[in-house]
């Protein structure tokens, strides 16, 4: 999946996944043993921790969103662009709504699925927006 078309597609199918609220539609795109990581923190490694992480998200955000950006590739590797909306009504939520961009750093495997997935976002904003909202 070397072509520039193919993993645009391919991202465009990943965001999709993502506002499914179906976790194993995400790991659909993660080698088995790929991992996924967020803003430096341990990653989920193999289908089923990453569908835990999917899932924490969609059950936090049931309305969630996710819109594909951009696709960039640079020496650091494929950067995928996302913005997430949705509202904090999963259990014990706020009701707020959030919007929070951000983008993954991939490593791709021959068989074109995801080994790793580097996920990066203002974890700041992302708090201040889950107590205050997108507006507050």
């Amino acid at each position: 999946m070397n072509e520039p078309a193919e993993l645009d597609k391919f991202a465009a199918r990943y965001a999709k996944a993502w506002c499914s609220q179906d976790p194993k539609k995400v790991t659909a795109f993660f080698a088995e043993n790929g991992s996924i990581s967020i803003n430096n923190g341990p990653p989920a490694i193999g289908r089923a921790a990453i569908a835990r992480e999917a899932q924490a998200f969609m059950t936090t955000f049931p309305d969630m969103v996710v819109t594909m950006d951009k696709l960039l590739h640079d020496e650091e590797g494929t950067k995928f662009h996302w913005t997430l909306t949705g509202t904090n009504t999963g259990p014990g939520g706020t009701g707020k709504r959030l919007r929070i961009s951000g983008y993954e750093l991939w490593r791709i495997d021959d068989d074109g699925l995801i080994v790793e997935s580097k996920g990066h976002f203002d974890g700041a904003e992302y708090e201040r927006q889950l107590k205050l909202g997108v507006d507050g």
